[in-house]
């Protein structure tokens, strides 16, 4: 069958028609689906929780950075604990510390080491600290090792408006100071300092051979703060709890690397005892003096420092009631390192007066074996001596000074 020209013409026209309509159909649903259906979205990542904080405190103590045998040169891995309070001290008055790396026993073979008294005991850390501490010895605010309040007050106040705040029992020793103006000197404050003060600041002690300040005392000082201000009245700044935790706890962990008691022992050569009226007797006759501690001390006469003591080798306290009915095993003589100045120079003197009691009462310097304590040991004990008084002052804790009492005290 022949297709005319017509034809052909429609069956294009009818197909085009039909391509157009589909494709029309198919844009159409299309843009329906597109209105319908959202993009398809990727999944979050999650993230940690970040809570807020401040600056590097945190409720726990912080892992020491390095150990003691792993650097010559110790980072500052605690700097950031012991952050300086606000004022008293000023820029001018400020130098950097080292760190030193000094074990507070002696090495086994040399004279006795004798551990800090009770209560409770450091555990020793390898902390790295640089400080900024005064310079001077007058008693002044210690913000290296003292949580210090500051007090501006609305008019000068007396020594009494201060009683509850110098009265309060916190745990750990409280110091008062007051100016007469914001450019004055410090004055430390009793109940019974006279005169009118401008400013006042209270200093809570942050470590001692007890241990660091923990969180309920240095709350306790905030609180007695916050309770005696509106009585003044006075401005003041609490101090942030967290970072003066830290800061107690990274001050007791170098003071326990600093810590150094020896003690030579003395016992008789023929194992017997030594009765306590010939103790009492020798001991005086060396210049020792009975304390009500228990102990006999030999203290300087020109100061009143006790330069070392002598105790019994079982630990009980020595009183005359005791020494006229009893004999001991032995004595110890102990010098404790960071609380005398001039070290060496102590534990020379100790040695000599330890020779001296040693003859007199028929005995001998010994070790923890009672072996007889060679001249050799003797003579590596006392370098022992020397690098720590080194260490000590290489952090500006003079042995002996006031900052050094007050750190290494029971």
């Amino acid at each position: 069958m022949r297709i005319s020209s017509l034809q052909l013409g429609l069956i294009v026209a009818g197909v085009v028609l039909v391509v157009g309509v589909l494709l029309y159909n198919a844009w159409v649903l299309r843009r329906a689906r597109r209105a319908r259906v959202p993009a398809p979205l990727a999944p979050s990542t999650p993230h940690a929780r970040v809570e807020p904080s401040l600056g590097h405190a945190t409720d726990a103590p912080r892992e020491p950075a390095v150990t003691r045998d792993a650097v010559a040169e110790p980072e500052a891995a605690y700097a950031d604990d012991i952050a300086m309070a606000a004022e008293p001290p000023s820029g001018d008055d400020l130098v950097d510390l080292e760190t030193p790396a000094i074990s507070r026993t002696a090495r086994e073979g040399s004279a006795d080491a004798v551990p800090p008294p009770t209560p409770g005991e450091r555990a020793p850390a390898p902390p790295s600290l640089q400080r900024g501490v005064r310079r001077d010895t007058a008693p002044q605010p210690d913000p290296d090792i003292e949580s210090v309040i500051l007090f501006s007050l609305a008019a000068p106040v007396t020594a009494p408006a201060l009683a509850p705040g110098m009265h309060a029992r916190l745990g750990k020793p409280v110091r008062w100071f007051g100016r007469r103006d914001a450019t004055g000197a410090w004055q430390r404050l009793t109940p019974e300092s006279t005169g009118a003060w401008t400013d006042c600041a209270a200093c809570m002690l942050l470590a001692d051979r007890s241990g660091a300040a923990s969180r309920n005392q240095i709350d306790a000082f905030a609180r007695m703060a916050a309770e005696l201000a509106p009585t003044l009245p006075a401005a003041f700044t609490p101090p942030v709890i967290n970072d003066e935790v830290a800061r107690a706890e990274a001050l007791d962990r170098l003071c326990a690397e600093l810590d150094m008691q020896i003690g030579i022992t003395i016992q008789r050569t023929d194992g017997g005892t030594i009765a306590g009226t010939r103790l009492r007797g020798v001991a005086e006759a060396n210049g020792f003096r009975l304390a009500p501690t228990g102990r006999y001390e030999w203290v300087l006469e020109d100061t009143g420092a006790v330069l070392y003591t002598l105790q019994n080798l079982s630990g009980e306290p020595f009183s005359n009631d005791s020494l006229r009915i009893s004999s001991v095993a032995g004595v110890v003589c102990v010098l404790d390192v960071p609380c005398v100045a001039e070290p060496a120079r102590a534990f020379d003197q100790m040695k000599l007066a330890a020779g001296r009691l040693a003859r007199t009462l028929g005995g001998e310097m010994v070790d923890d074996n009672r072996r007889p304590l060679a001249e050799e040991a003797l003579a590596r004990t006392r370098a022992e001596v020397v690098a720590a008084g080194d260490a000590l002052t290489r952090v500006h804790i003079e042995p002996g000074s006031p900052r050094a009492l007050k750190l290494f005290s029971a």
